[in-house]
């Protein structure tokens, strides 16, 4: 079991992953920071939703829930898209840290490396159970907000109010749709916690945990996604791949405060962890759910193993997985993060009221 703390810890870093760091909404450039109050509006109604399906299954997962709503054969085919779709993010995710560290931090280490350690450290993290997860979200909260508030302190100097306008130049349209890439990547990404949030203690609002995450994320997205802009500019961060590390190596201060983006490169590791982490377990729950396995452990390795696998073969180069996260992913997602637990949660409002299904938590 996972406390409400640990649940909206948890939360939060899995939304910031790598989103943060590669940039939120790009495409609107000094705009970028009122498409990310776009997109948190935008989740709200999907949010909903979600809590909603947790609080009437109480102590069910995902994949209890499409095997009471859809029955046990349709339910086992719905169930397929969840085990995919949380490999495939958790293999993108991957790759992120891979072409960060092979593009950015470290270009003389061969990008497998990275995305090795990432994946043996997921693996041990998941065999360990989801209450682990909840306690290193706990631990790991804290410091990744203090390493954000001091690398803002220290960008104070170098911020230029005037990157901010002009102010719509371009209109409405393109902030509209960078607002949707938000609202897709990342808050709707947290569909997952559909398979995660079983574990949450059941005094527990499921309510209050997604929307403080939710907001916590939200508040940190514009800070920081202002901070790009302030210090780089709109035109500069809509081109660069990793903006926040761009924007964090340019502190210099007095000689002796320099180089210290690699605080940035730790918050990444960090919070790529978490999300691969939910990632794997999601994907590993599934498919013990599935073929009936007593136990969820006894694939992690393997599909760890293979979700690097697919993480070092789905893209060319850094443009094209650019490309898919920014121009593709939104409508490739939006199955698994809107429509598919929209049709499930009408499905359950319609059986629950005609009496044909029971909720409530499986001892």
């Amino acid at each position: 079991m996972i406390t409400s703390k640990q649940g909206v810890y948890l939360l939060t870093l899995f939304m910031i992953g790598s989103n943060l760091f590669m940039g939120l909404a790009p495409a609107a450039k000094s705009n970028a920071w009122i498409a990310a109050l776009i997109g948190t509006l935008m989740a709200l109604p999907i949010i909903f939703i979600y809590a909603r399906l947790l609080s009437l299954f109480k102590g069910r997962d995902i994949f209890d829930i499409l095997n009471l709503v859809f029955g046990n054969v349709l339910g086992k085919i719905v169930a397929l898209a969840y085990i995919w779709y949380p490999l495939h993010l958790g293999a993108m995710v991957i790759r992120d840290l891979g072409e960060f560290f092979n593009t950015v931090a470290m270009p003389e280490t061969p990008m497998l490396l990275p995305m090795l350690f990432m994946g043996f450290i997921s693996i041990w993290a998941v065999m360990a159970g989801v209450e682990l997860l909840g306690r290193c979200s706990k631990i790991f909260f804290p410091i990744v907000v203090i390493i954000m508030f001091i690398t803002t302190l220290l960008v104070i100097p170098y911020l230029n109010f005037a990157h901010l306008k002009p102010v719509m130049y371009d209109g409405i349209g393109p902030i509209l749709n960078s607002g949707f890439d938000i609202f897709s990547f990342p808050l709707a990404e947290t569909v997952l916690f559909l398979g995660v949030f079983s574990a949450l203690k059941t005094e527990t609002s499921i309510y209050r945990v997604y929307y403080s995450g939710l907001f916590i994320f939200a508040a940190i997205g514009v800070l920081l996604t202002l901070r790009n802009i302030l210090v780089l500019g709109g035109d500069i961060v809509s081109v660069v791949n990793f903006p926040l590390y761009v924007e964090v190596s340019r502190i210099n201060i007095g000689e002796f405060i320099q180089r210290i983006e690699v605080s940035v490169a730790t918050t990444f590791v960090i919070t790529d962890f978490i999300k691969v982490s939910v990632c794997l377990y999601v994907t590993c729950l599934g498919i013990s759910k599935l073929f009936g396995l007593k136990n969820y452990r006894s694939i992690v390795v393997q599909t760890g193993l293979l979700m690097v696998l697919l993480a070092y073969i789905m893209y060319e180069n850094i443009m094209d997985m650019i490309y898919f996260a920014f121009e593709i992913y939104a409508y490739y997602a939006l199955p698994f993060q809107v429509i598919l637990p929209v049709i499930i949660l009408v499905i359950a409002e319609i059986r629950i009221r005609a009496g044909q299904l029971q909720t409530g938590k499986r001892y």
